[in-house]
C-alpha cells in the first residue's frame, strides 16, 4: 500500500519496532496526528485465545469524547415510559421492527426487552452487520431500562475480540490531556484482563499498541500500578 508524504515523514519521528511506555507511546501518537481534523485514538490488543474462545464486554471509560448517543429501545407499550423517561431517542416494538427491516439503522445502540428479542432476532441481516444486535452479554437485552440507558449515556461501549483475537477500541481524541487518554487506556486493558477465559493458557495479552485516525501505530507496555 502506498502511502502519501505526510505519513512518510511522519514515520520517521520514531522506531516502528520499539515498544515504548503509555505515555511516551501516547506522546508519540499526538505528535504524529497530521490530519486537519481532531483524530481519534485507537487502541488495538492482541490477545493469546483459541478459535473457541471469545472475549466480549462492556466498558464505561472514565473521560468521555463522544457526543450524545442516540439510543433505540425495542419494547412492549408497558415499558415505553421508562425508556422515554430513561433518555431513549427511539421506543417502539413492531412500528421500529418494520423500520429496521427496511434498512434503518440511524441510532449507536439498540437495546431491547427479553420479550421483545423474538422479533427483534430477525434482525440479524441488519443489525448484526453493522454491530447493533442487543445481545444479553453486553447488558443491552433486560428489563432493566432504566439502569441500562443510565449507563449507555455514561458512556459504556462494547468491546470484542475478532476473529484473528483482537480488540480494536476508540479510546478518545488527540485533542485530550495525555493523562485522560491513559486511564481511558489502561480502563479498557483492565476490563479485557478481567474477561480473560479461565482455560486460557499463557501470557494473555500478547501486545497492545495506540495510533491516530491517519497516523502510524506504536506499540506500548502497560505497567501495573
Amino acid at each position: 500500500m502506498k502511502r502519501g508524504k505526510k505519513y512518510r515523514d511522519t514515520v520517521k519521528k520514531y522506531d516502528p519496532a520499539a515498544t515504548y511506555g503509555l505515555d511516551e507511546g501516547l506522546a508519540l501518537v499526538k505528535t504524529m496526528a497530521f490530519a486537519k481534523f481532531d483524530e481519534t485514538v485507537d487502541l488495538s490488543v492482541k490477545l493469546n485465545l483459541k478459535k473457541s474462545q471469545s472475549v466480549r464486554d462492556t466498558v464505561v471509560l472514565p473521560n468521555q469524547f463522544r457526543g450524545e448517543k442516540k439510543i433505540l429501545v425495542f419494547c412492549k407499550p408497558e415499558k415505553e415510559k421508562e425508556a422515554q423517561d430513561a433518555g431513549a431517542t427511539f421506543v417502539g416494538a413492531d412500528d421500529l421492527i418494520e423500520k429496521v427491516k427496511g434498512g434503518w439503522t440511524d441510532f449507536d445502540v439498540a437495546v431491547a426487552t427479553p420479550d421483545m428479542m423474538k422479533d427483534v432476532g430477525k434482525l440479524g441481516m441488519v443489525l448484526g452487520r453493522k454491530g447493533l444486535m442487543p445481545n444479553p452479554k453486553t447488558g443491552t437485552v433486560t428489563f432493566d431500562l432504566k439502569g441500562t440507558l443510565a449507563e449507555l449515556k455514561k458512556g459504556r461501549t462494547e468491546f470484542r475480540a475478532d476473529k484473528t483475537g483482537v480488540v480494536h477500541l476508540a479510546v478518545g481524541k488527540v485533542s485530550m490531556e495525555p493523562k485522560l487518554l491513559n486511564e481511558n487506556v489502561k480502563a479498557v486493558v483492565a476490563e479485557i484482563k478481567r474477561k480473560r477465559p479461565v482455560d486460557a493458557k499463557g501470557e494473555f495479552i500478547r501486545t497492545v499498541s495506540v495510533a491516530s485516525t491517519m497516523g502510524p501505530g506504536v506499540w506500548v507496555s502497560i505497567t501495573e500500578e
